[in-house]
């Protein structure tokens, strides 16, 4: 008994901390890969992060705290190895669109509810993973994340176009009154700004092509910077980012007010929902490649108190990094321990060059974020998704749209639902395939096989059929229909149902099954079932499913109910029958 409470009370502690699940692993040779592919991601993330805070709406010191508070939490009370938390594009574009049609971005205010939003985020997050939720993930088509992103890459970019081509565009312009302010303005483009944006990107591509080993976002902003000092003398339209302070992330308070609460709750579950179905992918993703088994639900609560506790050091909501990720783990990291490097190393970072930050143009950052707002369009899965799938398309080119037209947070909203729409369509109507014996010419054993693939001659009397999926009340109306036209169009009144594939029924589709039992009943034939799982022979039972239907009509072997059924046929039809599949049949 005693040894029994000790399971327990470990079990659950590891539940409540992750993170010991993975701690005896850490040794001296897994902390020298883990340093490693901490420092790489560290040099990594600190022109992203001063990036994704432009997007957002933020100070650029706010993607770097969200790098250093958001990693070390999810990293600890998440579920994945080699994830990377922090501030991410398709977030950050969210977070500006949720918060400026409020306040003024830049502002105290502003900042004031970004902290609120990304608390509410978080509260959601965990709330899912404390419900065990994370299955919920699987019935949304990743192809929602990917018409998003592809929409969120083009938004991005919109709104940095004022900065590159040196031009005043009002804030908070739609996509196509930015795009109209541009053509009207072509003639104020200021040539000097261009040319730095211009250097820093193609900079920082030649360095990913040539050098691919170095930092090319961090080397295009040191050479966007040297040329903007280069033309300081030529031109005052040369604005700067300013001096990043080089500090500790500092405490912070999200607006708790109910007021505050209620406006910002509906976008703050938009953004949990993106942001939980960017990790769990992302996690998934490099788990094939590392045959590391993700915990869904695990990593909805590493989240939500990543973003939960990150409101309360200046962070703003953070997810999953695929880059980052991808490159951790391709870095060598060996346990999550990277990413609390990862976090620290950035921090020391920042000690050191944060003055330097002073000399770095706002045209260079638009540069940069043209760069990142590029990669962020997933142009081999959009080409794979158009070529081999219709219903997934429509989903692709629905978000596409709403993310460019739309609400941000209504575009994720309405992608989802579009995804389930699909899906639940696709499970409504399951594969019915009619079976029939065949014999094996090597070994000589009769088995079951789908007509489709081998025509071969049916019973005239007993109509075997396998349903391919659960019997539910979205599926339950097209096997109706499917029995019906059985017995009206081929005047079969016994049908045997291999339920070997129906994972549930549900007490619709058991009430339906009931019904339509009856009706055979009464034409002297009936429903007939073999194969069931343990599982849902464990449901029918307690729904009183089998009672009503006939426990006699319920066989554990295909042998039993096919010996069973014959017994109850016309014998004069099968006399006469030339068919004779069965060995109970008459000679």
């Amino acid at each position: 008994m005693f040894k029994i409470f000790t399971t327990q009370c470990n079990l659950l502690l590891v539940r409540l901390m992750p993170f010991l699940r993975w701690w005896p692993q850490v040794n001296r040779k897994t902390l020298q890969a883990d340093a490693l592919a901490g420092l790489t991601g560290a040099v990594i993330v600190l022109p992203q992060g001063v990036a994704f805070a432009t997007i957002a709406g933020l100070p650029p010191e706010y993607g770097l705290y969200t790098a250093m508070v958001t990693p070390v939490i999810a990293a600890l009370f998440g579920s994945s190895y080699h994830l990377i938390s922090g501030p991410t594009t398709a977030i950050s574009i969210v977070v500006f669109t949720a918060i400026s049609q409020h306040v003024q971005p830049g502002t105290n205010e502003f900042i004031s509810l970004t902290l609120t939003l990304t608390f509410l985020a978080g509260v959601y997050q965990l709330a899912f993973g404390l419900a065990r939720l994370g299955a919920l993930v699987n019935f949304v088509s990743h192809t929602v994340v990917i018409g998003f992103t592809a929409g969120a890459a083009i938004l991005i970019a919109t709104s940095q176009i004022k900065h590159v081509l040196g031009i005043a565009i009002p804030k908070g312009e739609s996509f196509i009154h930015v795009w109209i302010d541009v053509f009207h303005k072509a003639g104020d483009i200021n040539g000097f700004v261009v040319l730095i944006a211009v250097s820093t990107l193609v900079t920082a591509i030649l360095t990913k092509i040539l050098l691919p080993r170095l930092p090319n976002l961090l080397i295009g902003m040191v050479v966007g910077s040297l040329v903007a000092l280069m033309l300081s003398d030529n031109t005052q339209a040369i604005a700067l980012v300013g001096q990043i302070p080089a500090q500790l992330p500092p405490l912070s308070s999200p607006d708790f007010s109910l007021s505050t609460l209620k406006m910002l709750a509906p976008q703050a579950f938009a953004i949990a929902l993106l942001g939980l179905i960017e990790a769990v992918s992302i996690s998934k993703s490099i788990a094939t490649k590392s045959n590391q088994r993700i915990n869904a639900s695990q990593e909805f609560s590493g989240q939500g108190l990543s973003n939960i506790v990150g409101s309360f050091f200046s962070s703003y909501a953070g997810s999953g990094s695929f880059t980052r990720s991808g490159i951790n783990y391709s870095a060598g990291a060996q346990t999550p321990m990277s990413a609390i490097f990862a976090a620290l190393f950035l921090l020391l970072i920042i000690l050191l060059v944060a003055p330097l930050t002073a000399y770095l143009p706002i045209a260079a950052m638009g540069g940069i974020i043209f760069i990142v707002a590029y990669n962020l369009v997933d142009f081999h899965h959009i080409k794979q998704i158009i070529r081999f799938s219709r219903s997934e398309t429509a989903i692709l080119i629905t978000t596409f749209l709403s993310t460019l037209f739309l609400e941000l947070e209504f575009a994720i909203y309405l992608g989802v639902l579009l995804s389930l729409v699909f899906f639940l369509a696709r499970t409504s109507s399951p594969e019915i395939p009619n079976l029939t014996l065949d014999t094996d010419k090597t070994t000589g054993k009769r088995k079951l096989i789908n007509t489709s693939k081998k025509p071969l001659a049916e019973c005239p009397q007993i109509k075997i059929i396998r349903i391919d999926m659960s019997i539910y009340f979205g599926s339950m109306n097209h096997i109706r229909d499917r029995i019906q036209r059985i017995v009206e169009n081929e005047g079969i009144k016994h049908i045997l149902i291999v339920a070997s594939r129906i994972n549930f029924i549900d007490l619709s589709g058991a009430e339906m099954l009931v019904n339509e039992n009856n009706r055979l009943k009464k034409m002297g034939g009936g429903i007939y079932f073999t194969g069931l799982k343990a599982s849902v022979y464990e449901f029918a039972a307690k729904s009183c499913f089998i009672i009503k239907i006939g426990s006699n009509q319920f066989f554990d072997h295909k042998s039993e109910a096919i010996t069973s059924i014959t017994k109850n046929l016309e014998p004069d039809n099968c006399i006469k029958c030339n068919a004779k599949i069965f060995i109970e049949c008459p000679k």
